[in-house]
């Protein structure tokens, strides 16, 4: 029988035109890789404003040095109450323990991704009744078929499609765990600036009350001075309304107090019920900051890796959407025993075999495939802009922070001379007071004015301690430059300039 091949050659080739079209259309797609620049100053902007050193010229890529570690910046302060908070916060928080948890389901689904890319090898065994099963006699009685066998299938990663999906897990547990770090961070930083907020409103109601007292001192001295005849009913009441406000702004202070012991208490993972933080001096040391911090020390901000993650992570599924225009090739292959009879289960004669490969690959889907594309290219798009946004943050709160530091420092310079000020005239016109010299008006407005000058130098060295602590937080917990690295690395976290 002869035939002829030359009619088939042509409607094969038609038929497989589409196919041959979308694997050379994969094949010329690129998956984008790496990180966008975001160029900057080599040294903050406010921190140079005290500074007469000129930035160096040129662009350098700073490596990404998130895994650093970043010690224990709290000990600065100095302050062992701070440090038991602190270290116990790092254990009984629960904010810590929930990003603890999302990381180690990241990791389970990096390795559930990673396995598909091993060989899969599976035991079964089963049996099936019904007429026609045993084709040796060929009777059609109802029989039992029982078998027992081993499994196994593996896929192809040809393309690499498995790879990028097993890569991209792998960028996401990254990405939670700089997260975690970033709770760790943000949760320690909390804490000291919830347990400086305590101190300094100890500091103040300590200050409020003894104003009380010395009102109340002067109330005394009023009452004898209106029994001996010397003044006024009137002037004992402006007195007397002097003690019960200030006493009341005292209530109020402690009231703030309470709230902020309870806030202390959650953050450190214990219950406001049994949580006591007794009152103490102020006493905590405020960190000087080292001049000419570099600007690098943003690659180690735990927000920052985890931005450079996701992007990581996006490019991976892209690529992954792109092998869907590749064929899927599978093997897969099954070895046994199956009879009729159970006790003939494991006889040689019982045995059986079978080998088979699979390529599949849809011809037509709808665009199906091309909106998985279209999709993963939205997501990395979408996670461009947030890393992006992501280093201009980390940038505009470090800058933040040392504005206030700088600004802070000068008026706490102020506010002292205006406390010294304001204690003098208090002295002053309490004598002349007493002496009969000047009227009781004159000792009340003194006092109002000592008193809220005091009140506002406290402010003001509270706000130096949050900033120093918000400071510590914008550049990743501390202000030691990165170590340099050998290599240049894959990833880079900003170019600085």
């Amino acid at each position: 029988m002869k035939f002829s091949v030359q009619p088939l050659v042509k409607p094969l080739r038609t038929a497989l035109l589409p196919l041959m079209a979308a694997l050379v259309l994969a094949g010329c797609a690129t998956v984008p890789s790496g990180l966008p620049e975001i160029t900057t100053t080599a040294q903050f902007k406010e921190q140079g404003k005290d500074q007469a050193v000129t930035p160096p010229a040129g662009f350098t890529r700073a490596a990404p040095s998130e895994a650093q570690p970043r010690g224990a910046w709290w000990l600065a302060f100095n302050d062992p109450a701070l440090n038991a908070l602190v270290e116990k916060a790092d254990v009984n928080n629960t904010n810590i323990q929930a990003a603890a948890a999302r990381l180690a389901e990241a990791r389970a689904l990096a390795r559930s991704a990673n396995a598909d890319r091993l060989p899969q090898i599976g035991l079964g065994a089963g049996a099936n009744r019904g007429a026609g099963l045993d084709k040796a006699t060929a009777s059609t009685r109802p029989a039992t078929m029982t078998n027992v066998g081993a499994t196994f299938s593996y896929e192809v990663d040809l393309f690499g499609r498995l790879s990028g999906a097993s890569n991209a897990a792998k960028l996401d547990a990254a990405g939670r765990e700089a997260l975690l770090q970033s709770t760790r961070l943000a949760v320690q930083a909390e804490v000291a600036q919830t347990y400086l907020q305590l101190r300094a409103l100890d500091a103040e109601r300590a200050l409020v009350r003894e104003q009380v007292e010395a009102y109340r001192d002067t109330l005394r001295l009023s009452q004898r001075r209106e029994q001996a005849g010397d003044i006024a009913e009137l002037d004992v009441a402006r007195v007397q309304t002097e003690v019960s406000s200030t006493e009341s702004d005292a209530l109020a202070l402690d009231r703030q107090r309470a709230q902020v012991e309870h806030a202390l208490a959650v953050l450190v993972g214990d219950s406001a019920s049994s949580f006591g933080l007794r009152t103490d001096e102020w006493a905590t040391a405020l960190p000087s900051i080292p001049p000419g911090v570099p600007a690098t020390v943003l690659t180690r901000r735990p927000d920052v890796s985890a931005a450079q993650s996701a992007v990581l992570a996006a490019q991976a599924r892209v690529g992954v959407a792109q092998t869907a225009w590749f064929p899927d090739i599978s093997l897969t292959g099954a070895a046994g025993y199956a009879s009729p009879e159970i006790g003939d289960l494991f006889k040689w004669s019982a045995r059986s075999w079978g080998v088979g490969a699979l390529l599949s690959l849809p011809i037509f889907d709808g665009g199906r495939r091309e909106a998985g594309v279209q999709g993963a290219n939205a997501q990395l798009d979408g996670a461009l802009a947030s890393y992006r946004t992501q280093v201009l943050v980390a940038f505009q709160e470090v800058e933040d922070q040392l504005a206030a530091i700088r600004i802070l420092q000068e008026q706490s310079v102020v506010q002292a001379q205006a406390v010294t000020s304001a204690q003098r005239a208090t002295s002053l016109s309490d004598t002349r007071y007493r002496n009969g010299y000047i009227s009781q008006l004159d000792l009340l407005d003194a006092r109002r004015s000592e008193l809220r000058n005091r009140r506002q130098a406290l402010q003001v060295k509270s706000a130096q301690y949050q900033a120093a602590v918000g400071l510590i937080r914008a550049i990743g917990g501390g202000w030691e430059a990165p170590a340099p690295v050998a290599a240049a690395p894959a990833r880079t976290a900003v170019a600085v300039r």
